[in-house]
């Protein structure tokens, strides 16, 4: 599953993989994280259709619980390095001016596994010469970590800033 959103955004959202909801119904975003994702859009000021939102890892990993039921999990270091070039396809084709990466594996993806998210989110990063990066946490991190919060909401008057200046 492929990205989606406005072709010719400035900002594009950029996250691990999909989801159980999201392979039901293909398209980036739209489970519980997405539900929080939609509510920094709205802190944003931004409609959906105004940014392009994707993923590294284009199919979702999957692994089989003790009971035998199927979940989520994140991807390997051999899924992502197999996505990695279509990703960079795929930002080269939308060439947004800032590229906000939701948690580790983007962020990863994009520089290196020694980059994590816990010590580069809010930072503003170069991927270019045209396009900047702006780590935050996945918005499924305020989920299973709701203490994240505050730092969370001011990340991203950051971004609102940083996007104002545009």
């Amino acid at each position: 599953m492929f990205g989606e959103g406005n072709q010719n955004a400035s900002l594009m959202f950029i996250g691990e993989a999909p989801g159980g909801d999201e392979e039901r119904l293909g398209r980036p975003f739209v489970g519980k994280a997405g539900k929080n994702l939609d509510k920094i859009l709205e802190k944003l000021e931004i409609n959906r259709e105004d940014v392009y939102i994707s993923n590294v890892v284009k199919v979702r990993p999957t692994r089989i619980s003790i009971r035998g039921t199927v979940s989520n999990r994140a991807p390997n270091e051999d899924e992502i390095t197999i996505f990695t070039p279509w990703l960079n396809d795929e930002i080269k084709l939308i060439s947004p001016k800032i590229i906000a990466t939701l948690g580790n594996t983007p962020l990863q993806a994009l520089f290196g596994s020694e980059y994590k998210i816990g010590s580069y989110h809010s930072l503003v990063l170069d991927y270019n010469e045209k396009t900047k990066v702006f780590p935050l946490y996945h918005p499924a991190s305020l989920i299973y970590k709701p203490d994240l919060l505050p730092v969370y909401e001011q990340d991203i008057l950051k971004l609102k800033q940083i996007l104002g200046g545009l």
